[in-house]
């Protein structure tokens, strides 16, 4: 009876959130995917006559400390933000049918320094100009370990970076940057419009190994940067191209590694050598703030010559002064316009506090921005989806608008509105190959506003609502 008392017995699904010795806290999941570490364990010697009765402590095995608990938390980053395949062609589904040893082998290569990276695989993204954007895509094994060292560098690079730097950076975002953009265009009425010319593939390696130096300090997170900054690209065509300057566009660490670049091209000096002007950049959106014209214009030469200095070019068809005319300042000027983050700042008609019609230099969605939407509702072909009910339809494309509310929607919504509410035509359009009564356009309609007064909230889009107004509009 005592035996069967004390006889030991899986202790299934309870927690194993406790300390190891001489190491950080485990829990199960990861124990699952990788063996756990030893650390400051004490190993018996095989041989005899050593001091201490042939006891040791264990000593590290591998050059660099890296844990398992690092890569497997860098997997978990990945696993949840998707991608591509690289040239391997190994997908995340495929990763994940080996996971431990691919996991283990990872780690094993990345503590050892034995770890080289792969060719990163060039994809062409066509913009709407005609032009094409290069894409770089990492493998995954490349992704998780330029996961790792961003996760242990990120902390104390963002301590070091400019306030009025928003982009890629946590507790930052694209709508704190147009909030701040917006309030100085009422102060300030001369704007610098940049837009620097392939960036990501002009960056200079070694002025930004320069400050990888300065603010990294452990050997081998400098190591594996030099190396991701070297690996080659694979053309579609699978030609190799080795690279002696820029990071591509798509990896993991590149944000990162672009805001230290910028950080010191441009912040730093700019706030060293231009202190009164004001600016919000976002990767490498900039827009600088001015008080007069000879202002803005010095200082478009004259960061044309930093930028240059530094590898860099600005885009001359892109880079413009722009004049932030308003009820305010109403002087005459060529360009009165400029996009940033997918927004447009420009004059428009609003009331003020008192209820007076007054001209204000606002954002709204941009014209491009809206036509991407439009497009992308055309290929959506709702009016061939006649298997599905209303509901069934809502339900379909409701995340993807909602997205668009949610980002677009921060200002000028009621641009985004006569954007958005194309999508109504395309549903009037479903209803009437749907339906046989509702094949007349004018019956269609009005079954759409029986259908917006009894579900109001069916769709995304309705919550748009300018001066409560519930009238569906036949575009």
């Amino acid at each position: 009876m005592l035996r069967e008392k004390f006889k030991w017995r899986p202790h299934k699904n309870e927690s194993t959130d406790a300390e190891h010795r001489g190491g950080v806290t485990r829990n199960s999941e990861e124990g699952a995917v990788m063996a756990l570490e030893r650390r400051g364990d004490i190993v018996r010697s095989e041989h005899k006559g050593q001091p201490r009765g042939g006891r040791s402590p264990a000593e590290q095995t591998k050059p660099f400390k890296i844990t398992k608990r690092q890569v497997y938390e860098a997997y978990k980053r990945i696993k949840a933000n998707g991608g591509a395949a690289g040239v391997d062609r190994q997908s995340l589904q495929d990763f994940d049918e080996c996971l431990s040893d691919n996991l283990y082998k990872l780690w094993n290569r990345l503590a050892s320094g034995s770890y080289h990276p792969h060719p990163v695989r060039r994809v062409e993204i066509p913009k709407g100009n005609g032009s094409v954007r290069p894409l770089g895509i990492p493998t995954v094994a490349d992704r998780i370990a330029q996961m790792v060292v961003k996760q242990v560098i990120e902390p104390e690079l963002d301590r070091c970076f400019h306030p009025d730097s928003y982009g890629y950076r946590p507790g930052k975002s694209a709508h704190q940057a147009l909030a701040k953009a917006k309030q100085r265009c009422w102060q300030r009425p001369w704007v610098l419009d940049m837009d620097i010319k392939g960036f990501f593939d002009s960056i200079d390696h070694e002025l930004l190994m320069r400050a990888v130096d300065k603010h990294v300090k452990e050997k081998w997170q400098r190591l594996y940067i030099e190396r991701w900054l070297k690996a080659p690209v694979e053309h579609p065509d699978g030609r190799l191209e080795e690279r002696g300057k820029g990071t591509p566009q798509g990896g993991v660490i590149s944000p990162l590694m672009a805001n230290l670049f910028l950080h010191y091209v441009f912040d730093v000096w700019v706030e060293k050598h231009w202190p009164g002007i004001q600016f919000e950049r976002y990767a490498d959106d900039i827009v600088c703030h001015c008080v007069s014209e000879g202002e803005v214009k010095h200082l478009k030469q004259v960061l044309t010559e930093r930028f240059a200095a530094c590898g860099l070019t600005l885009h001359q068809g892109k880079t413009k002064i722009v004049y932030c005319k308003s009820s305010y300042y109403r002087q005459d000027y060529q360009e009165t316009s400029f996009d940033f983050l997918g927004y447009t700042f420009r004059p428009r008609l609003a009331r003020s506090r008192n209820g007076n019609l007054m001209v204000s230099f606002t954002p709204a969605i941009s014209r491009k921005s809206a036509k991407r939407i439009r497009q992308i509702m055309r290929y959506w072909h709702l009016s061939r989806q006649q298997k599905l009910d209303v509901s069934a339809l809502s339900n379909g494309f409701w995340s993807r608008v909602q997205g668009w509310i949610n980002y677009y929607g921060q200002f000028g919504r009621g641009e985004l509105r006569r954007v958005l509410f194309h999508l109504d035509e395309h549903i009037i359009r479903w209803a009437q190959r749907k339906y046989k009564k509702l094949r007349r356009k004018s019956r269609a309609i009005r079954w759409l506003r029986r259908v917006r007064r009894a579900c109001p909230f069916l769709f995304a889009h309705w919550r748009l609502r300018v001066n409560d107004s519930w009238t569906i509009r036949a575009v």
